[in-house]
């Protein structure tokens, strides 16, 4: 099921795009966030997110071979930006919105995924840090909490990063 837009959706575009970050080079600071994510919850996969208008790019990854882009119409993260905080799905395959999906029945095999959205300090979302398991999973009000204080670290480096470039 194809996630729906959100209704600020061209705000949140041009926040996305005046962060200048879309398709760069991977950076460490980014990269040990991902890494120390899928450590910390024993996972096999985590990224740092971003929902552009058509795909799902990846500034960070952890764990996957396949490309750093995503069509966003299957991304799990296109559904995420729409929370407050926070999506968890313990398992993709009891999920309707996800239990077709071409990343659930076929490589990476997604069966859990959190994502802890990537709020900028002016509001707009544009993205997430996520962290995905091939295997049904709980996750509870802590781990929620965990992931969204490496959620502020990303979003912290953002800034830096922005900052550095301008």
């Amino acid at each position: 099921m194809s996630p729906p837009l959100p209704r600020n959706e061209s705000r949140r575009l041009h926040a996305l795009r005046e962060l200048l970050i879309l398709d760069t080079p991977p950076e460490e600071r980014f990269d040990r966030i991902s890494a120390f994510a899928a450590k910390e919850f024993d996972v096999p996969m985590a990224l740092v997110s971003l929902v552009d208008q058509d795909r799902l790019w990846s500034k960070s990854q952890f764990g996957f071979e396949e490309q750093r882009e995503t069509p966003r119409d299957v991304s799990f993260c296109g559904h995420a930006i729409h929370m407050p905080d926070a999506l968890v799905v313990p398992d993709a395959l009891k999920d309707p919105r996800f239990r077709e999906n071409p990343m659930v029945m076929g490589k990476p095999y997604v069966r859990f995924y959190a994502g802890s959205v990537l709020r900028l300090p002016y509001g707009q979302v544009v993205g997430t840090l996520c962290i995905m398991d091939r295997r049904p999973r709980e996750f509870d009000r802590l781990d929620v909490a965990i992931l969204g204080g490496l959620r502020d670290m990303v979003v912290e480096e953002m800034f830096r990063r922005e900052e550095a470039t301008s």
